[in-house]
C-alpha cells in the first residue's frame, strides 16, 4: 500500500476538528471547479466564433488561389491551366483582376480594393447570400454594374436605390503625368451600384466587385489577370485539395504561388491563434489566483495535524514521507475541483453545441452562441490546472523542512 496516498485520502474526506478547514477546503475545490469549467467553456465559445470567422472567410475566398511571384498580373494559359479544367473535383475556375482604385460618388471620395471578376464568379459566387440591399448582379443588360461592401457604402453614403453613378479612377499606365492637369493622366469609368453586401470585417471595409472587362478597361489590360480563383466541388476533402495544389505547383513551377485558404489569410489565422493563446494564459492566471486558497487550507491542516506528524515520526516516518502526505493532500483538493470542472464545462459546452439554448441577439450570423468543444482544449486545461495545483501544494508542504519534522 502507498502509505502517503492512503493517509492523504483519509485527510481529504475526514472531518477536521476545526470546521473552518472544511469550509476553506470546500471553497478551494469549488473555486478550482469554477475556474476549470470557465476555461473550457470560454475556449469552446472562442472555437465557435473562430469557426464562424473561417466560414465567412470561405465565402469571400476560394479554396485555392494562384498568384504570380513577380509582378502583378499574368496570362492564365498553358499546360497547368488546361490540366486544371479537366479535374472532376474542380467546380469553378474564375479569373480575377484586382487593384486599388479611387472612387467619387456624389462628391464623396474613397480608396477601394476593386475586384474585377468573370461571369463564372458572378453566377456561382456565394457573395449573393450576403447581400444587404439590392440584387447581386454585375450586369444590367449590356451595362456593367458593381457590388459594394457595407463599409465602403457607409463611407460613400451609397445605396443601390439611388440613381447616382460611381466614377472610378486609376492612373493611366500608358499616358504621361501632367503637373498642370493631373486629371488628364487618370483613366476612369462610370457605373451604378447594384447591391451592398456584408461578409466579414476583413472584406467589408473597402471591397468593390465589378465585371472583369470593365476592370481591364480601367487598368488598360487585354487578357491579364492578377489571380485565378479555384473552388472545389461540394464534398471534396483535404485529399482533393492537396492533389490540386500539388498538381498546380508542379506544373506552374516557382514563378507562381499556389495558396490554400489558410495561406491566403495567414495573418488573420495567425492572429486568431495568438488571441486564443492569450485567452488561455489569462484564464490560467485566474486559476493560479484561485488555487492560492489551497495554500491556506493546507497550511491550516498542517498546523492541526502536528500531533499526527509527531506520531508518524515515532513510528519511523522521515520528513520526506510526511511532506509527500501533505503534497498529495493539497493536490487531491485541486484534482477534485478539476474533475468537477471538467464535467461541468464539458457538459455545458456539449449541451450548448447541440441545443443552442443560450441565444445570440437578433441580427448576428447565428441564432445561438457558437460552441465547439475540442479534445485538445480539455487536455490543455486538465494538464495546466493539475500542474498548478501540484505546484501550489508543494509550497506549504516543503515549508516543513524548517519545522521540527526534520530535526
Amino acid at each position: 500500500m502507498n502509505l502517503p496516498l492512503f493517509i492523504a485520502g483519509r485527510y481529504l474526506f475526514a472531518r477536521k476538528s476545526h470546521n473552518v478547514i472544511n469550509i476553506i477546503s470546500a471553497i478551494s475545490m469549488a473555486g478550482m471547479a469554477v475556474g476549470t469549467a470557465a476555461l473550457i467553456i470560454i475556449l469552446s465559445v472562442y472555437n465557435g466564433f473562430n469557426d464562424l470567422m473561417e466560414k465567412s472567410l470561405g465565402e469571400a475566398d476560394p479554396d485555392i488561389a494562384v498568384h504570380p511571384v513577380h509582378g502583378k498580373v499574368f496570362v492564365p494559359e498553358g499546360e497547368a491551366f488546361d490540366w486544371l479544367y479537366d479535374q472532376e473535383c474542380v467546380a469553378t475556375v474564375s479569373e480575377v483582376l484586382s487593384d486599388n482604385v479611387f472612387i467619387n460618388y456624389d462628391d464623396k471620395q474613397a480608396i477601394a480594393m476593386a475586384k474585377g471578376v468573370d461571369r463564372v464568379f458572378e453566377e456561382e459566387s456565394p457573395v449573393r447570400n450576403y447581400v444587404l440591399d439590392g440584387t447581386f448582379s454585375l450586369h444590367k443588360g449590356s451595362l456593367p454594374t458593381a457590388a459594394v461592401s457595407a463599409g465602403l457604402a457607409r463611407k460613400l453614403d451609397l445605396s443601390p436605390r439611388f440613381l447616382s453613378r460611381m466614377d472610378i479612377y486609376y492612373p493611366s499606365r500608358t499616358g504621361t503625368f501632367s503637373p498642370s492637369d493631373p486629371v488628364s493622366s487618370l483613366k476612369s469609368i462610370s457605373m451604378r451600384p447594384s447591391s451592398v453586401f456584408s461578409i466579414n470585417a476583413e472584406v467589408d471595409g473597402d471591397m468593390l466587385i465589378m465585371p472583369i472587362e470593365a476592370m481591364r478597361e480601367l487598368l488598360q489590360y487585354e487578357s491579364e489577370v492578377s489571380c485565378v480563383e479555384i473552388r472545389l466541388a461540394e464534398g471534396s476533402g483535404r485529399k482533393d485539395l492537396s492533389y490540386i495544389m500539388d498538381g498546380l505547383s508542379e506544373r506552374l513551377g516557382t514563378e507562381f504561388r499556389v495558396l490554400d485558404r489558410r495561406r491566403q489569410n495567414a495573418s488573420v489565422f495567425r492572429m486568431m491563434k495568438y488571441e486564443k493563446g492569450a485567452i488561455f494564459l489569462i484564464l490560467i492566471f485566474i486559476i493560479i489566483i484561485i488555487s492560492f486558497s489551497i495554500f491556506g487550507c493546507l497550511s491550516m491542516l498542517m498546523i492541526e495535524k502536528q500531533d499526527d506528524m509527531v506520531t508518524l515520526r515515532c513510528l519511523g516516518a522521515d520528513g520526506r514521507l510526511i511532506r509527500r502526505i501533505f503534497v498529495l493532500e493539497g493536490w487531491f483538493i485541486s484534482l477534485v475541483g478539476l474533475a468537477a470542472g471538467l464535467v461541468i464545462g464539458t457538459g455545458f459546452s456539449l449541451a450548448q453545441q447541440k441545443f443552442g439554448f443560450i441565444r445570440m441577439p437578433h441580427g448576428f450570423m447565428t441564432d445561438s452562441y457558437p460552441v465547439i468543444l475540442k479534445a485538445g482544449d480539455i487536455a490543455a486545461t486538465a494538464a495546466g490546472t493539475a500542474l498548478i495545483g501540484y505546484i501550489i501544494a508543494l509550497m506549504p508542504a516543503y515549508g516543513l523542512k524548517k519545522s521540527r519534522t526534520d530535526e
